[in-house]
């Protein structure tokens, strides 16, 4: 590539024997505006440090503000956790009977109570509530590995997408000394007459096309700086640089294989399995219901003066009759097993949805990983042979120069559509890793026969 690129150049320079003439007015328009354009383009800064993809998932991790968020709720649940299953405040009572209403300072005259009362929960009813508030803390840290699985997907969507922007940039500085060279030399053949006016409009159009292709390029670079730095916790102007490869050559697993890794590694299965664990757990404890309730005390009273024995003390304790609401405790213990029922719907259906999101991002991977072969393997040394056949016909003066600048446009393309399914392949692995819930790494055994006709 680098050759043919050497030679292209050295052709456009030579190609015009006689282009020393007068150049018309307002014929370089293009050239001039083409120009402009490149040179006024901001080159990445060279002083930022190349990342690669492992640091800026490690940064984001670390730094994500909705990381923090989730973060912070996983520890309030963990603070509730103690508050629960413990006894209600013991009571302190004073009560004071038949006091004189026209001696009422004299307590001496009056029965007097003192007593100190508990309440007790039934039986495995205590248990349960701090069962009940443990699953909030699991429930709260698969949320968290949720926020944290889709931060890093993301950041590997924004990683990719300005790499991409940057293979793509590097693609067409290299063919820009050839595209000025060759709009030059139609501007000066129309000049001396030797071509028409169509191939000054040709090389022009050439000339945008390939302007269009650097600002699409920029936008996109600037798009998924933007996004990566918001996800680094940064801000989004902040300049930054990426390095690594899109990971085409890895061998992709099988899907049931994936499916099943997906069982215990995807958070919201996890979560929602988690949750659906909660309302078994206050299914049980509504099924305590008819479980009663106690209340104990104890009191010292003392009676009026000239009562013998004047001092005595008393025991108290109640119970509470859950039979005789049978009305509201059945409806309870049925709110809950619907519940339970609707749960378990819930984790069957995310289930078969996770399985089919993984079908989907797995036919989309290979789909895009045979595109890059086919563009990489064939397409891309087709286009090369055809533009090295282009010069040799330039060299024989059997063709013009905009049918060489054709042929490199064609490699562009070529080279362009070869990173893009390289782009849309590692897109698509983002999408799996978020279907799975685990990260999908390359493969460094040889498939076997059965996950060779799976990828078929």
């Amino acid at each position: 590539m680098k050759a043919l690129f050497i030679a292209l150049c050295s052709l456009a320079v030579l190609a015009p024997a006689n282009s020393i003439v007068a150049q018309t007015p307002g014929a370089s328009g293009p050239v001039e505006a083409f120009s402009a354009f490149i040179d006024n383009r901001k080159p990445p800064d060279a002083s930022t440090p190349a990342q690669s993809l492992d640091e800026i998932e490690r940064s984001a991790l670390a730094e994500n503000p909705e990381i923090h968020v989730a973060a912070r709720k996983v520890a309030m649940a963990e603070a509730h956790v103690p508050t629960t299953g413990k006894l209600d405040d013991p009571q302190f009572m004073l009560r004071n009977w038949q006091v004189p209403l026209n001696k009422p300072w004299d307590y001496n005259a009056a029965q007097n109570m003192l007593m100190l009362s508990q309440s007790l929960p039934g039986p495995g009813k205590r248990a349960l509530q701090t069962s009940i508030a443990q699953s909030d803390v699991t429930v709260a840290q698969d949320e968290l590995e949720s926020v944290r699985l889709r931060v890093r997907v993301e950041v590997r969507k924004a990683f990719f997408d300005l790499l991409l922007a940057q293979e793509e940039m590097r693609i067409h500085d290299q063919h820009v000394d050839i595209a000025r060279q060759a709009i030059e030399a139609a501007r000066i053949k129309y000049t001396v007459g030797k071509v028409p006016q169509q191939d000054v409009l040709k090389a022009k159009l050439a000339m945008t096309r390939l302007e269009e292709h650097m600002i699409r390029f920029d936008r996109d670079a600037e798009v998924a700086r933007a996004q990566m730095n918001t996800l680094l916790g940064r801000d989004p102007a902040m300049p930054i640089r990426v390095e690594g490869d899109f990971g085409v050559g890895a061998d992709l697993p099988a899907g049931k294989q994936l499916e099943e890794r997906s069982l215990v590694s995807r958070p919201d299965l996890l979560e929602a399995q988690a949750v659906a664990e909660k309302s078994r757990r206050e299914q049980s404890l509504a099924g305590k219901a008819y479980v009663p309730d106690f209340n104990i005390a104890g009191g010292y009273m003392l009676m009026p003066t000239g009562n013998s024995p004047r001092n005595n003390y008393m025991v108290e304790g109640s119970i509470t009759l859950p039979w005789l609401n049978r009305r509201k405790h059945d409806a309870e213990i049925s709110e809950s097993t619907v519940k339970v029922t609707e749960q378990d719907a819930e984790v069957a259906a995310m289930r078969n949805a996770a399985f089919g999101q993984i079908e989907e991002a797995l036919a989309e991977a290979r789909a895009a990983q045979r595109l890059a072969r086919v563009y990489h393997d064939s397409l891309e040394p087709q286009a090369q042979a055809t533009l090295h056949a282009a010069v040799i016909a330039y060299e024989n003066n059997q063709t013009d120069l905009l049918d060489l600048l054709d042929s490199q446009m064609a490699v562009i393309d070529v080279d362009l559509a070869w990173f893009q399914s390289m782009g849309n392949f590692a897109a698509s692995m983002s999408d799996l890793e978020l279907a799975v819930g685990a990260p999908i790494g390359a493969t460094t055994q040889p498939p076997t026969a059965a996950t060779k006709e799976e990828n078929q």
